[in-house]
C-alpha cells in the first residue's frame, strides 16, 4: 500500500509575460488502499498533478510525501528508485519502445526495480493474458493497434506489483468492452490493497469505480466527493451531477 500527502503543491509555467498556474497550491491526503478518480476539463491540471505525484516533474513549490517520506529533497537517482519500486504508470501516450517485442516492453521495468527477474517472464505473460494479449507476446509493438498498445502499457505498469498505480486516461484508446476489462483489473488491484489514482474525463467512469472523486478546475481542487459514504438517498446520478457541476 502507498499513503500519499500533497502539501501546498504547485507547478507554474511562464509563457511570455504570463504565468500559467497548471497546479495551484493543492493540499491533499490519500489513504493507503484508496481508489481515487480525478476529473476536470482539458487544461484543469489533471495530468500535471499526476506527473508531480509520480515524481516525473519537480514542483515549483510544495512537496509530495509518499508513506511519510518527503520527496522534495530527493535527487534524480532517488526519485527514479522510488518510481521503479513503488509506482506503476499507465500513460495517456503509451511510451513503448518500438525496437522491443510486446513481452520485452512489459518486462522492461524489471531492469530498474528490485524485483527478481527469474519470475519476471511468467508475471509478464500472466499480465498479458489478463489484458487479452497472450497471443501477441512476441510481436513487435509497432504492429499493434492503438488499443492493443495501451493494453501493453497497462501490463508494463503492473509488472513490479507497484503499491501506487497512476493511470492517465487508461481507457481512452480502447473499445468499451476492453475498457471495462481494464477498469475491472484496476478495481481488482485496488481490492488487493494497491492505491489507485485515476485521471479521466469520463465522470461516469470516475463515479463507477472511484471510491472518491476529486474535481479540478484551474489547478485547484473544487470538489471532493467520497462515493463510499454515499447515502441510500443519494444515488450515483446525483453524485455525478455534483461532480459535473464542480
Amino acid at each position: 500500500m502507498a499513503h500519499l500527502e500533497l502539501v501546498d503543491l504547485a507547478k507554474h509555467y511562464r509563457q511570455g509575460r504570463n504565468v500559467v498556474r497548471a497546479v495551484d497550491g493543492i493540499s491533499l491526503e490519500i489513504e493507503a488502499g484508496e481508489f481515487v478518480a480525478v476529473v476536470g476539463r482539458s487544461g484543469s491540471g489533471k495530468t500535471t498533478a499526476l506527473d508531480l505525484i509520480g515524481l516525473l516533474l519537480r514542483p515549483t513549490s510544495g512537496t509530495v510525501l509518499i508513506d511519510g517520506g518527503d520527496t522534495g529533497g530527493a535527487d534524480d537517482g532517488r526519485r527514479s528508485e522510488i518510481r521503479g519500486e513503488r509506482i506503476g504508470f499507465i500513460f495517456q501516450e503509451y511510451n513503448l519502445l518500438p525496437a522491443l517485442s510486446v513481452l520485452e516492453n512489459v518486462m522492461l521495468p524489471l531492469r530498474y526495480g528490485r524485483s527478481r527477474v527469474k519470475d519476471g517472464k511468467a508475471r509478464a505473460l500472466d499480465l498479458l493474458a489478463k489484458v487479452g494479449l497472450e497471443d501477441s507476446a512476441h510481436r513487435g509493438v509497432n504492429r499493434l493497434s492503438g488499443g492493443q498498445q495501451q493494453r501493453v502499457a497497462i501490463a508494463r505498469a503492473l509488472i513490479n506489483r507497484p503499491a501506487l498505480v497512476l493511470a492517465d486516461e487508461p481507457t481512452g484508446a480502447l473499445d468499451s468492452r476492453t475498457g471495462e476489462q481494464v477498469m475491472e483489473l484496476l478495481d481488482e488491484l485496488n481490492a488487493r490493497g494497491q492505491t489507485v489514482l485515476l485521471v479521466t474525463h469520463d465522470v461516469k467512469l470516475a463515479t463507477g469505480y472511484g471510491r472518491r472523486v476529486l474535481s479540478l478546475r484551474d489547478g485547484k481542487i473544487v470538489d471532493d466527493a467520497r462515493i463510499e459514504a454515499r447515502r441510500p438517498t443519494e444515488p450515483a446520478e446525483l453524485v455525478r451531477l455534483r461532480v459535473e457541476e464542480a
